[in-house]
């Protein structure tokens, strides 16, 4: 028999549908409250929807500029000034993407050589490691402890070689909520310049934190912003998941390079979609400033109804995600089988916390929920719980 070309990537790391998405496909067939994706059931703002609407009817409908109309681009460099800090952004320094995934994968592929090596904290979201797997690239993980939200600096410093081209650096972080700290955030800096390598930052739960804490963009700190790739989309702050458009901020010498990628990848975002994105950046502060709140509400009731049932979980300080761990319930089953157990007996689904990490036999006592839901969903599903039978 024939053996036809293959990735070898896809073999090694056992690649296919990815476990997120394989859950919410199962809790649509078990009819389980579904926890397991970071999408929101609830609907996109009015005003962003009415924009994409009209944007369709007056003819927008052709393609546009690969790497982003100017409108968006000027609004995206806009936001960056006002809210984190980056006030010498050139639009034409900005390339929209088909989401932060996209913008991130391109991104990779623009500094990356096979055998290279790509620092993360785990656990991580479940596409950056294929994303670097693929590309022939090395993964290196550095444990963020879920309980105390903290990571070993040493652990750190040695996880960068002389073979880092990139770090991956997701804040507000998916999925322990983990927020980094100026003091760590100067740390990487100072690592990154250190080794040289290049930070690429996923910020896209940027306006999800609570109990005051504070967002940093790494690539405001002094020295960072040519080094640093500050990556984000609509699909968190405007519970618009679907539409993917994202974007990229480049340092300048690296742009034109990005473009290129993004070009022969995707060719680019959809044009009526990139016009209701102006709408959505143009939004008052008075938006922004209620997300905090909003999410919180439904954090705070998610973590009671997981304590309540037998969880440990600390209190995320930003994304919309909890890491439990579920030892105190059933301390035989590992993180498969747990998260199996509660899809089809008590209809709740979650993922396993296994899938976040790297390193092998981690996150087998732990599971993750999603809380951008209705009221009304998580009440539903923590009632669901409260039937679970270890």
């Amino acid at each position: 028999m024939t053996t036809l070309p293959l990735n070898n990537a896809l073999h090694e790391w056992n690649l296919g549908e990815t476990v997120i998405r394989k859950m919410t496909r199962l809790a649509n067939e078990h009819g389980a409250v579904n926890l397991s994706q970071g999408f929101a059931d609830f609907d996109t703002p009015e005003v962003i929807k009415e924009a994409a609407r009209k944007a369709i009817g007056d003819g927008n409908n052709q393609y546009s500029y690969t790497y982003g109309i100017p409108p968006l681009r000027e609004a995206i460099a806009r936001r960056a000034a006002a809210f984190n800090g980056l006030d010498d952004i050139d639009p034409e320094d900005i390339v929209v993407t088909l989401g932060a995934t996209e913008a991130i994968m391109s991104v990779l592929k623009t500094v990356g050589n096979p055998g290279d090596e790509v620092v993360f904290f785990e656990p991580f979201h479940e596409a950056y490691v294929p994303q670097v797997a693929v590309l022939g690239l090395q993964p290196r993980a550095v444990a963020i402890d879920t309980a105390t939200m903290t990571f070993d600096i040493d652990a750190l410093d040695a996880a960068c070689t002389d073979r880092t081209v990139a770090m991956v650096l997701n804040t507000p972080h998916n999925p322990s909520g983990k927020v980094f700290t100026a003091e760590e955030l100067q740390h990487i800096a100072d690592l990154a310049k250190r080794r040289n390598f290049v930070v690429i930052t996923d910020e896209i739960y940027e306006h999800i934190r609570y109990d005051e804490v504070q967002h940093i963009s790494i690539a405001s700190l002094p020295g960072m912003r040519e080094r640093t790739f500050t990556c984000n989309a609509m699909s968190k702050t405007y519970a618009a998941t679907g539409w993917r458009i994202g974007w990229t901020i480049c340092p300048p010498e690296y742009t034109r390079y990005v473009r290129a990628i993004h070009d022969i990848t995707v060719v680019q975002a959809p044009t009526p979609l990139q016009i209701a994105g102006v709408a959505a950046l143009n939004m008052p502060d008075e938006y922004y400033d209620g997300l905090p709140g909003f999410y919180q509400e439904r954090r705070d009731l998610l973590i009671a109804g997981l304590r309540e049932v037998g969880f440990t979980c600390a209190a995320p300080a930003g994304s919309y995600y909890v890491m439990a761990d579920f030892t105190g319930i059933d301390p035989n089953s590992n993180s498969t089988e747990f998260a199996m157990r509660l899809l089809t007996e008590a209809k709740v689904a979650c993922v396993p916390g296994s899938n976040f990490y790297l390193t092998p036999g981690m996150g087998e006592n732990e599971v993750r929920f999603a809380f951008c839901k209705r009221i009304e969903t998580l009440q539903a599903a923590v009632a669901n719980l409260r039937t679970f039978k270890p």
